[in-house]
């Protein structure tokens, strides 16, 4: 893993978005996982910018998205749907065919994980997977527990999951129990990761990616084992690792 320890949350966003583009620039047809959150949003703005330049083309490129509450219709404006049209999609010229967002029923939500991960799999590997993560150590929505040779697979949010996301909604009651997410193998098969986490609460959650020991029980943990994988953050989520520099690009 390399480690980038940004000043801000800006800088961050503009190294994101920075390596963001030198990928798409360097390969129009690639493949991108996209995550959503509060973390990415900076890094989409940016990316948007870019687009409004002139300086970016996303017209051959094809996006996954890690995952999607279930019960929430796409047009729910906090559906991760409403999210991506939001930040992303309604301001660049990526094609709706090449767009994918998981999207289920509950009557139908097993049949709609096979199917994402059949296209995810018949478009490749994913070239460049962007991720958050929580405070417990979830990456897209695989929670503490989930293995790590899940696919695309419906998981049960934990209550901290849904406590952190209530923010977003008018009550906890609102947020759903239920979402659809690739699973840690298939974020795993990615060529690169990059990962992102601002902000002193998510200090001790980098800090166990980097170092703690490699278990379900901490899903980010896996990330050790991935061959090229980059972590940014700011100085406020690198608050645990003051003084060590094992991971931090020279």
């Amino acid at each position: 893993m390399i480690l980038e320890i940004l000043d801000t949350y800006e800088k961050m966003s503009d190294r994101a978005a920075e390596i963001f583009k030198e990928s798409v620039n360097r390969n129009p047809e690639i493949v991108l996982g996209l995550p959503t959150g509060s973390s990415p949003v900076g890094m989409y703005k940016r990316i948007c910018d870019d687009y409004k330049r002139g300086e970016l083309d996303l017209s051959q490129t094809t996006t996954f998205n890690l995952d999607e509450y279930i019960g929430l219709p796409p047009e729910h404006e906090q559906s991760y749907h409403h999210f991506m049209a939001t930040h992303l999609f309604n301001c660049v010229n990526l094609r709706p065919e090449n767009i994918h967002l998981p999207h289920a029923s509950a009557e139908k939500k097993q049949v709609a994980c096979e199917e994402y991960e059949q296209k995810i799999q018949k478009a490749g590997a994913i070239d460049l997977q962007i991720l958050g993560i929580g405070r417990n150590g979830h990456i897209g929505f695989n929670e503490p527990g989930n293995p790590f040779e899940s696919r695309t697979h419906v998981v049960k949010l934990h209550q901290e999951t849904r406590e952190a996301n209530a923010r977003f909604f008018d009550s906890l009651k609102e947020v759903p129990e239920y979402s659809i997410t690739m699973g840690i193998k298939t974020i795993m098969r990615s060529k690169r990761i990059l990962l992102l986490a601002t902000g002193e609460k998510k200090a001790e959650a980098v800090k166990k990616t980097l170092y703690g020991p490699i278990s379900p029980e901490f899903p980010a943990s896996v990330l050790q084992l991935d061959p090229d994988c980059r972590i940014l953050i700011d100085k406020a989520a690198g608050k645990s690792l003051e003084g060590d520099t094992r991971y931090l690009e020279a």
